[in-house]
């Protein structure tokens, strides 16, 4: 696999990053790869909150009053 080095890194992007290694519970250097992996591979994938706001990008829901409806549903029978 290949090595860089990243030279002049603001003190500040050091300790942004060694704290949010941190919090994913792994060192600075695998943080460093996953941010670089998810960056430069991307998700192909779409999401399907993006999705959703696709379909509805378009719409003119001024003046529209959606009202919800509160009727229980049945609860489904597993047996």
């Amino acid at each position: 696999m290949a090595q860089i080095i990243i030279r002049q890194l603001p003190d500040e992007v050091h300790r942004a990053l060694k704290a949010q290694a941190r919090d994913h519970g792994r060192s600075a250097e695998a943080e460093a790869r996953a941010i670089l992996a998810k960056s430069l591979n991307g998700d192909e994938r779409p999401k399907a909150g993006d999705m959703i706001a696709d379909i509805w990008s378009g719409a003119d829901l001024t003046g529209v009053d959606i009202k919800r409806d509160r009727t229980p549903h049945e609860p489904p029978n597993l047996e």
